[in-house]
């Protein structure tokens, strides 16, 4: 049986074969990509006024917290006025000015007396406030409740809020207590909204007149002789 001859190897390659030449250092260098390096952070520039701005500023924040209300308005004024090119700051201003500006506000004192409470109910009502018109004269009520003029005005209110059977019950017992409110309530623009309620045009029809007294003499008795 004949032998198998050996597989040939591929020759080996020659070590003085020349390798691949390399390139200079500053060849690769200029080959490769450059590398990015990020601009650094610009801080923004700020006018010469916004620390004079800032200044005024915190001076109004320091008068704010000592409660002195209308002096800390006045500086917070001036920054707006003196420096309107300082947007940003604005904003934090005002908000600071419209506390000032409301805690400055005189307030008013609360009606003590029957008649000043009648007088802050009109007010109310000719307001649109009802709700605080009812307050005060549930006060005028719970003092005096015989006040007519108060369940007259508590009727008033009832009728704008839509509440009918609140407010013909307090108009039938303020005109219990003055008839001359059943001619007022018929042309009070104010109780409009009543005028379709049958309660309210009952409480308005005028109440039977009473019998007139006769006008016969009565007959005398003779006395006995």
């Amino acid at each position: 049986m004949a032998k198998r001859r050996p597989l040939s190897r591929p020759p080996k390659a020659p070590t003085n074969a020349p390798s691949s030449p390399k390139m200079p250092r500053s060849e690769t260098e200029r080959l490769r990509p450059p590398t990015r390096v990020p601009p650094a952070q610009q801080q923004p520039q700020h006018r010469s006024t916004y620390f004079e701005a800032v200044a005024l500023y915190e001076r109004g924040l320091e008068t704010l917290q000592r409660h002195a209300y209308q002096e800390a308005a006045e500086l917070f004024e001036s920054v707006l006025r003196q420096y309107p090119e300082e947007k940003e700051l604005h904003e934090r201003v005002r908000l600071y000015l419209n506390i000032c500006q409301r805690q400055a506000a005189p307030r008013v004192a609360a009606p003590q007396t029957i008649d000043e409470r009648l007088y802050a109910a009109t007010l109310a009502i000719n307001g649109g406030q009802y709700d605080q018109a009812i307050g005060h004269l549930r006060l005028v009520r719970d003092e005096d409740p015989d006040n007519d003029h108060a369940l007259y005005m508590l009727a008033v209110a009832h009728a704008q809020r839509n509440e009918p059977a609140e407010a013909v019950a307090h108009l039938e017992r303020a005109i219990a207590l003055n008839p001359e409110n059943r001619a007022l309530a018929r042309t009070d623009p104010d109780l409009e909204p009543l005028r379709g309620d049958e309660a309210f045009r009952a409480a308005l029809e005028a109440p039977p007149s009473p019998p007139r007294p006769s006008l016969k003499r009565p007959l005398k008795t003779r006395s006995a002789r």
